[in-house]
């Protein structure tokens, strides 16, 4: 199990210019914009889960992203409960 980051659309503001989490990701083409809806959009599966996003978004005040885990079947656990920790998708 490992966590990846996952965009919470109603908090993003994209639409009014804000693209940190995009240009602050390590990982290329994992975060990107969703032009249609004007939010950040996270390419589950590029994301390392490395929590960048989430520092420099927490930073700004707009707490648009969390981690999620995700299970060994490849789907989100979008409920509250165990969860890998910090860089654990990193470890060998």
């Amino acid at each position: 199990m490992y966590n990846v980051a996952l965009v919470i659309e109603d908090k993003c503001v994209a639409k009014k210019g804000c693209r940190l989490c995009i240009l602050y990701c390590p990982e290329a083409n994992t975060l990107d914009l969703n032009t249609e809806r004007m939010v950040a959009e996270v390419i589950i599966a590029r994301c390392k889960g490395c929590e960048l996003c989430v520092v420099v978004c927490n930073a700004a005040k707009h707490m648009a992203i969390d981690m999620v885990a995700v299970s060994a079947d490849g789907s989100l656990m979008r409920s509250k409960g165990e969860s890998a920790a910090l860089g654990q998708a990193y470890q060998g």
